[in-house]
């Protein structure tokens, strides 16, 4: 795995944050520095992609990047057949992703996608699954995309997504932002580091509350919303569409 070195040396000018061949070279490094409990929240939602998985469906996993829960979960469909859509707009990302897929072994058919995940069509899908994708999709087109996935999904399906959070209190934000600061450098950033990167994320990534969150998958028409897994400013959210026999009694 290579180091992460992206914003080790002083810029000048202060990029807006990209997904390009330079990061795709060293993402596992910067996910498991910059990422609290990644690697475990990418492996319980493989397990519930298992638990929640209806033979003949979809999953969908948008924003994809390189594939690392493309991997768990071909390793949690060791003996059964899946098939999966991956959607990223990195050509980086998805060549990177492509290269590994060998590497996974057989059972499922995993289709990637060059595009918007907002532009995807979403359709016989028992599992989706978003990963610190929301984040960094235009504020105005969040809802419209949770409810084309709600709509996409099947009575049963679940919907997992982990993003980056803000809190809506001053003093809790503050706290978080600290610790988040301190969680980067015990894993070997600069300030310099940390401080290029934060100003190359300005106005890329726009993390919403908790309680918005919450509001847009209950909108949408989620029966079931929870935070199943949270490390200060990072969540990870469950939110379950309604079985066939729930929505028909609510509708009584």
């Amino acid at each position: 795995m290579e180091r992460d070195r992206v914003f080790a040396r002083k810029q000048h000018q202060i990029k807006p944050f990209a997904f390009n061949r330079k990061v795709a070279k060293v993402f596992d490094d910067m996910l498991v520095r910059s990422v609290p409990l990644y690697r475990e929240s990418i492996y319980r939602q493989a397990r519930l992609a298992s638990r929640f998985y209806l033979t003949g469906t979809r999953m969908y996993d948008l924003g994809c990047s390189h594939g690392n829960l493309g991997q768990l979960i071909c390793e949690q469909f060791q003996h059964q057949a899946f098939t999966m859509v991956g959607v990223d707009t990195s050509w980086p990302m998805l060549e990177k992703y492509r290269q590994r897929l060998p590497q996974f072994g057989p059972g499922g058919a995993i289709h990637l996608v060059c595009g918007s995940m907002e532009d995807v069509k979403i359709a016989n899908a028992s599992v989706v699954v978003v990963n610190l994708t929301l984040q960094f999709l235009d504020v105005s087109q969040r809802d419209g995309l949770i409810c084309r996935i709600f709509s996409g999904l099947l009575p049963g399906g679940v919907l997992l997504l982990m993003e980056k959070t803000v809190h809506p209190d001053a003093f809790g934000n503050a706290l978080e932002q600290d610790v988040y600061r301190q969680f980067k450098r015990e894993n070997g950033y600069s300030d310099l580091e940390i401080s290029q990167k934060r100003d190359a994320l300005e106005k890329v990534l726009v993390p919403d509350t908790l309680k918005t969150h919450f509001r847009r998958l209950e909108q949408a028409g989620f029966s079931f919303v929870d935070v199943w897994l949270k490390w200060f400013n990072f969540s990870s959210i469950i939110a379950v569409k309604a079985p066939c026999d729930k929505a028909s009694a609510a509708k009584k």
